[in-house]
C-alpha cells in the first residue's frame, strides 16, 4: 500500500507567483500556486501549453526563484538564496531527466553518469563506484563502457536517469521523459520510474501525455498559472509490474 512516509513536506510552495515582463505587459506564468509534496510521492504535473508547467518545474528544480510567495525545499527558503547557493542545492537535492537526454556523445555511459560527482569531493574510485551502482539500478550494468550512440533511445534515457540518481537526490524531476521515445520504450521508462518510486524515491514528472500521468499516484493539473485540480490516484494494477529487462 502506498504511503507518504514523512509529515514534513519535501517541497512547500506558498502563493508563488512568477511574473515576466513582456514589453509593456506582465505575464503571470504562475499566479498564486500553493503546493506541498512529501517524501516518496510520485506526482505528475499536467496542463496545456502556457499553463505554467515549465515555470513550475524550473521553480521546483531551483532553476528559477519566485517573484512573489515562498518556496522551501527540505526546509530551505529557495527565494532567499544567491546563485551559488542555488547551484549547490540544485546539484545536491535535485536529479533532472530531460526529454532530449542531454548526454555527452564522446564519452562512455559511466563517464556521463559520473559528471554530477566531479565537484563533489569524491575520489575517482568513489565516483566510479557510485556511477556503476546507479547504472546497475536502471538495468544497464552491461552497457557501462558503451557510448550513447551505441545505445537505443530507451537505453540513453536510462543513462540519463542513472545520472540523475547518482547523487542520491531528494527529488527526481523529469520533463517530458518519454517525449522522444516510441510508445513501448516510453512505457519501459515509466515502469523504471515506478520501480524507483517503490524503492522510496520522490518523483515529479511534467508531461502532456495521459498514459504517462497514469503511472503517478497524484496528478496536478495547471491552467493559466493556477492549480486547476490536485487528485490522488490509486493504481493497484501497477503494483504487479516489474521493470522490463
Amino acid at each position: 500500500m502506498d504511503a507518504v512516509t514523512s509529515t514534513r513536506p519535501l517541497i512547500a510552495l506558498r502563493d508563488v507567483k512568477k511574473i515576466y515582463p513582456m514589453g509593456a505587459e506582465a505575464v503571470h506564468a504562475l499566479d498564486g500556486v500553493s503546493l506541498d509534496v512529501y517524501p516518496n510521492e510520485f506526482v505528475a504535473v499536467m496542463g496545456p501549453s502556457g499553463s505554467g508547467k515549465s515555470t513550475l518545474m524550473n521553480m521546483i528544480g531551483c532553476l528559477d526563484t519566485p517573484t512573489e510567495g515562498t518556496y522551501h525545499l527540505r526546509g530551505n527558503n529557495v527565494g532567499e538564496m544567491e546563485d551559488d547557493e542555488l547551484a549547490e542545492i540544485r546539484n545536491r537535492e535535485v536529479g533532472f531527466v530531460f526529454q532530449t537526454f542531454n548526454l555527452l556523445p564522446r564519452v562512455s555511459c559511466l563517464q556521463n553518469v559520473e559528471l554530477p560527482l566531479i565537484y563533489s569531493g569524491k575520489t575517482r574510485g568513489q565516483r566510479r563506484q557510485m556511477a556503476e551502482r546507479a547504472l546497475d539500478q536502471v538495468g544497464l550494468a552491461d552497457r557501462m563502457i558503451h557510448k550513447p550512440n551505441e545505445l537505443s533511445g530507451g537505453q540513453r534515457q536510462r543513462v540519463a536517469v542513472a545520472r540523475a540518481l547518482v547523487n542520491n537526490p531528494s527529488l527526481l524531476l523529469a520533463d517530458e521523459p518519454t517525449g522522444n521515445l516510441d510508445t513501448r520504450t516510453g512505457e519501459e521508462i515509466m515502469l523504471l520510474f515506478e520501480m524507483l518510486y517503490r524503492r522510496g524515491n520522490t518523483l515529479m514528472v511534467v508531461t502532456h501525455e495521459e498514459a504517462v500521468a497514469q503511472h503517478a499516484r497524484r496528478v496536478i493539473r495547471l491552467r493559466d498559472g493556477l492549480i486547476e485540480s490536485d487528485t490522488r490516484v490509486e493504481n493497484p494494477s501497477l503494483a504487479h509490474h516489474d521493470l522490463a529487462a
